[in-house]
């Protein structure tokens, strides 16, 4: 099977169109938040399963990582862009991108890369990957992995796929949203989560891609540990 990937450029903007508004489809069934970014737009956050979230602003839906068996991606609303981070089987699914987009076109991008497709959202990916003994190959720093920041009216979404709390993650600056993941023995475990917390800052913080393991995440030991630090929202994201 052939996957289509984008480059981070011009044929970025054919994906998603020109600059401006467009009509906005019915909202998904799926469980919501709708934050205010630093410059008044409204960001929506759609929670599907996992690693799997949409942002839909200033008319446009994206999608990161969507994956599902159990979710009809034909009858969410269409994408305008489709981010993936890496392409293990619970962040890439070729079926789901196909339903949400009728091309299976998706933007795949490497650390350091930025793109700008519509006015007023902003696309960096910045570096995903392992660094505890036993576990560099699940996520090898080699292999380019990527975490994405989202800007939108000046707000800065963090999404950061699969990932420890390595000194790249530690280095982030401005992050506002974060969703960080924390299962073991893929991820960060709640210690390493609560370290990168520390070190970013987010206002806002959702813990995301934990349970699916025989190694249950302990959420209330996370929430305990990062409480003081940041609002953090615990949603259906297992």
């Amino acid at each position: 099977m052939k996957n289509k990937i984008f480059a981070a450029s011009a044929a970025l903007l054919s994906l998603v169109g020109c600059a401006g508004k467009k009509a906005v489809e019915p909202a998904s069934n799926y469980p919501q938040d709708v934050i205010t970014a630093k410059d008044g737009t409204e960001i929506t956050l759609t929670f599907y399963a996992h690693a799997s979230i949409a942002v839909e602003a200033l008319g446009y839906q994206i999608y990161v990582d969507p994956v599902g068996e159990n979710i009809d991606w034909a009858q969410e609303p269409k994408a305008d862009l489709v981010l993936v981070s890496h392409d293990h089987f619970d962040h890439y699914d070729a079926a789901a991108v196909e339903a949400l987009n009728g091309t299976g076109e998706f933007l795949k991008m490497k650390p350091g890369e930025t793109a700008e497709p519509v006015e007023g959202i902003k696309v960096e990916a910045v570096p995903a990957y392992n660094i505890s003994e036993g576990h560099l190959d699940f996520h090898p720093q080699e292999r380019g992995d990527a975490g994405y920041i989202i800007t939108i009216g000046g707000t800065r979404i963090y999404v950061a796929g699969d990932t420890e709390d390595n000194d790249d993650v530690l280095a982030l600056k401005d992050i506002d949203v974060a969703f960080l993941p924390v299962n073991q023995p893929y991820t960060m475990t709640v210690e390493q989560c609560a370290r990168v917390v520390e070190a970013i800052r987010p206002a806002v913080f959702y813990p995301y891609h934990f349970g699916g393991t025989d190694v249950p995440t302990d959420i209330d030991a996370l929430v305990e540990a990062v409480g003081d630090i940041t609002d953090i929202r615990v949603r259906p994201l297992e």
